[in-house]
Parts: C-alpha cells; sequence; structure tokens
C-alpha cells in the first residue's frame, strides 16, 4: 500500500490540476463534473491510504483552501470555480499544502499581473490601460447611473485564470519536495 499511495497521489493531482488549467484557461470557468468527483475521491483517499489521520487532514485541508476561498468569493474577487477547485484539491493535499499552495499561486498572481500592468502602460498608456482593465460600466447619459458590466465585459477584462497559479504553484511544491526534500509530502505529514 505504501508503494501506491504516491503513484495515486500523483495521477490524481497533476491530473487534475492539469485539467483544471487547461479548462479555465479555454472557457474561463472550472466545471462541477471535474472538481466535485475529485473532491470525493479526496475523501476516499485519505480513508483508504491513511484512515482517520488522512480524513483530519483533508478536513483541515479543506477548511482552509475551500474556507478562504469561499470568503473571497463572497466579496467579489475569487470565481466560484476557483472555490471548489482548491476546495477539491485540498482534501487530497492537506492542510500544510493547501497553505502553501494558496501563498505561491498569489504570489504568481500578484507577479504575473504587475507585469500586465507594466507592459500595457508601456505599450498603450496608462490611460487606455485603465480603461481596458478597471470595470467602470456602460456609460449612459450624464447623471445616469452606468449600467452594470456584462458577464462577456468581465470575461475580456480578466487578466489570468486562477487555475494556472494554482496548477504551478502545485507543481513546484511537487518538484521541490522531490528535488529539494521540501515541503514534506502530504502523504508523509499524517
Amino acid at each position: 500500500m505504501d508503494q501506491i499511495q504516491p503513484i495515486v497521489f500523483l495521477v490524481a493531482v497533476i491530473g487534475y490540476t492539469l485539467t483544471a488549467a487547461i479548462w479555465d484557461q479555454k472557457f474561463y470557468k472550472i466545471p462541477n463534473k471535474l472538481t466535485l468527483p475529485f473532491f470525493f475521491a479526496g475523501w476516499v483517499y485519505q480513508g483508504v491510504f491513511d484512515q482517520w489521520a488522512g480524513l483530519a487532514t483533508g478536513g483541515l485541508g479543506f477548511l482552509v483552501g475551500f474556507g478562504i476561498l469561499f470568503l473571497l468569493w463572497m466579496v467579489g474577487t475569487a470565481g466560484g470555480g476557483d472555490v471548489k477547485l482548491l476546495g477539491g484539491l485540498s482534501v487530497w493535499i492537506g492542510f500544510r499544502w493547501t497553505l502553501y499552495v494558496l501563498g505561491i499561486s498569489t504570489l504568481i498572481v500578484i507577479l504575473v499581473t504587475m507585469g500586465i500592468v507594466v507592459a500595457n502602460v508601456l505599450t498603450v498608456g496608462p490611460k487606455r490601460m485603465k480603461k481596458k482593465l478597471l470595470a467602470t460600466g456602460k456609460p449612459g447619459k450624464p447623471g445616469e447611473k452606468p449600467a452594470a458590466e456584462t458577464v462577456e465585459q468581465r470575461k475580456q477584462r480578466r487578466i489570468m485564470a486562477y487555475a494556472l497559479p494554482i496548477a504551478l504553484a502545485t507543481w513546484g511544491l511537487l518538484a521541490s519536495a522531490y528535488f529539494g526534500n521540501w515541503p514534506p509530502l502530504p502523504w508523509t505529514l499524517t
């Protein structure tokens, strides 16, 4: 059983994050038919391989991963698919790795966003960049409240899909764990 666990973990987690990243980049949406089965499979994985300790680790990971992104979704800064994506992944990777993935993926988003903003300022100028990236609503008649932004307009403003930074953070951590012996692999923490 000890030899099978790393294989199951790697195939599932890499396959899930790769599929989610491609899907999110292409459709700007992460479907329930991807996240929900992975979420439930994570509970089975934890129960089979690490019993109660694994279920506790998966539960804490879920509370952190899903919980933090759910709060961000509530205030309008994260998408519902992103919440479900990390919720499913966090059951597999546990509490510590969920914190690592959140921190690294956030750093990736900040760096990429800063790069895109600087590139836009240099290529199209600050005024056009502001108009392109900020939600201001459709202009109406003077004194009227602007019309709400449509879903399509929000998609056009979107700088990047969050599944890719989550995938990159996860893969980077896995590479670091295998080749640099840090952080400890999730199944060694239970």
